[in-house]
């Protein structure tokens, strides 16, 4: 992979249009992640956030638009070769190995590393995970709903990504435990990991991001600093738990 160029967001996503048969799910979608940044994608159910996500990482195959990975275009490359390039996705579901132990699972995460070096990068995803670490020989399937969220990321980490893709962290989880995984995706923008979230928890997920995008049935409504699009009275009221509904929204 060539050097990234200066000013080249790490990802670019140029009028994607992604559709299941005859039904369009991203109508001409464009968005730019810039390096070192976190980066909501929020909005309903239904309205593309997921499938903007496996577009991206080629699980499925746009049918118009392009999408750019550090300049260079991702069209035909498949979703094995991106995770080599450094772009992985932690999906809604978490997709674990229920029957397999957390540490065999973090090391599956490792699958594309041709050398060694995996096991430091385990003890540094215990370091991060205290809990994992305690539950190393656990089966995935028997961990909290929380655990197996960060076990899910954990095994994404195991491939030292520079784009992390993350599909809805906070599913399914009490207040608390989104908030620490919240803060471990800020610690990781710290590190140099450039993070595209997707959330419902519009709120949390702009308190942490540095720009947002407002995906509306497939296309892109409101885009901007994230901190502006927390202040927005309409989307305020659409997203953010404001009071009554704004016009037009």
């Amino acid at each position: 992979m060539t050097a990234q160029l200066a000013g080249t967001p790490l990802l670019e996503v140029r009028g994607l249009h992604t559709r299941y048969g005859r039904v369009e799910a991203l109508g001409g979608v464009s968005l730019e992640v810039p390096a070192e940044h976190i980066v909501s994608v929020i909005g309903a159910n239904g309205a593309g956030k997921t499938t903007l996500l496996n577009s991206v990482m080629g699980i499925l195959t746009p049918a118009a638009g392009e999408v750019f990975y550090a300049g260079e275009p991702l069209r035909g490359v498949p979703p094995e070769a991106r995770v080599a390039r450094g772009i992985t996705l932690v999906p809604e579901r978490r997709e674990l190995f229920a029957s397999m132990t957390v540490a065999d699972n973090l090391q599956l995460g490792a699958y594309t590393r041709r050398r060694g070096g995996w096991r430091s990068d385990l003890d540094g995803v215990y370091a991060r995970f205290p809990r994992l670490a305690e539950r190393r020989r656990q089966l995935a399937g028997t961990l909290s709903g929380g655990e197996q969220q960060m076990l899910a990321i954990g095994r994404a980490l195991m491939a030292r990504p520079r784009l992390l893709l993350l599909d809805e962290p906070s599913l399914g989880l009490a207040p608390l435990i989104v908030r620490d995984i919240l803060r471990i995706v800020q610690g990781l923008r710290e590190e140099g990991v450039t993070v595209l979230l997707v959330e419902q928890n519009a709120r949390a997920s702009l308190a942490i991001s540095d720009e947002g995008y407002v995906l509306e049935t497939g296309r892109v409504r409101l885009s901007g600093p994230a901190h502006e699009l927390a202040r927005d009275e309409a989307l305020g009221a659409s997203y953010l738990g404001g009071e009554g509904r704004a016009q037009g929204a």
